[in-house]
C-alpha cells in the first residue's frame, strides 16, 4: 500500500531499531529518514520536513523531550505528528511527552502490529483535520494551507516561507488586528532577534503579490485581514 509524500523520521540511538522500523516502514510505502540522536534529529527534521517523527526519549546530546520541544515551538511543525518510543513506562515520563506536543507514547518491546496500527490512525485522522481545515477563503484569495500555495482568480502563487505564515496568521482570525509583538512571537518565534523593518517589508511583499487591499495596517498597533 503507498502512502504518496508521507514522510517519517525516526530518531533512535539503537541501530537495530532504527533498522527495524526503516524496513518496515518502506515496506508500507512510507517515505523514511534516519538520525542516531536530538541532535542529528532536529537537523534531519528542517532539511525533510516530516509528516511524522517517532522519537526515543532517551537519547544522548538532545533527548526527545528537549527535540520534540524546541520543534514545536516552531511555526512550520506545529501540524507534525510526534509519537514518543521508550523503554520507560512511568506515568511521569508520559506525562512529559504529551506536555511538549506529543500525539502518543509506545513502549519498548515495540509490538509492529500496534505501531503499525496507531501510525495509520494517527495519519488518517491527521489527514481527514487538513481536509476540514485545508482551505481559507478570503474575497478573491484562496489560501491552501496543505499545498502552501495561495491562489487568486485561477492563479496559483507560491510565496517564501515567512510571507505564507505571516498571511496564514492574519487569515486565521479575519478582523482581528494582530501586534507586531504576536507575528514576531508566532511566525519567528520569541526567542529570534529581527530587525524592526524586516516585518513592513514582508507585508509590503504580500501586497504586491496579492495585488489587494486584503491586509490592512492600524498605525502603532499592527495588520490585519479585512474579509
Amino acid at each position: 500500500m503507498k502512502h504518496d509524500r508521507i514522510k517519517i523520521l525516526l530518531v533512535d540511538d539503537e541501530p537495530d531499531i532504527l533498522e527495524f522500523l526503516t524496513f518496515n516502514f518502506e515496506k508500507e510505502g512510507y517515505e523514511v529518514y534516519t538520525a542516531g540522536n536530538g541532535v542529528e534529529g532536529k537537523k534531519m527534521a528542517m532539511e525533510v520536513h516530516p509528516d511524522l517523527m517517532i522519537l526515543d526519549i532517551m537519547m544522548p546530546e538532545m533527548d526527545g523531550i528537549e527535540l520534540c520541544n524546541t520543534l514545536k515551538s516552531m511555526p512550520e511543525f506545529k501540524d507534525t505528528l510526534i509519537v514518543f518510543l521508550t523503554a520507560r513506562g512511568e506515568d511521569y515520563s508520559q506525562m512529559a511527552g504529551f506536555n511538549v506536543g506529543a500525539d502518543d507514547y509506545i513502549i519498548k518491546p515495540i509490538k509492529l502490529n500496534i505501531l503499525m496500527a496507531r501510525i495509520k490512525a494517527l495519519l488518517k485522522r491527521n489527514t481527514k483535520e487538513k481536509d476540514k481545515q485545508g482551505v481559507i477563503n478570503l474575497n478573491n484569495v484562496v489560501i491552501d494551507k496543505v499545498r502552501r500555495l495561495v491562489i487568486i482568480e485561477g492563479k496559483e502563487i507560491s510565496l517564501p516561507k515567512k510571507e505564507f505564515n505571516i498571511l496564514l496568521l492574519l487569515a486565521s482570525q479575519p478582523g482581528k488586528i494582530f501586534t507586531r509583538e504576536e507575528i514576531y512571537g508566532k511566525v519567528w518565534g520569541h526567542d529570534v532577534f529581527v530587525g524592526d523593518r524586516t516585518l513592513d517589508v514582508h507585508i509590503r511583499k504580500l501586497r504586491e503579490k496579492l495585488n489587494n487591499s486584503l491586509i490592512k495596517t492600524v498605525k502603532g498597533v499592527g495588520y490585519g485581514i479585512i474579509d
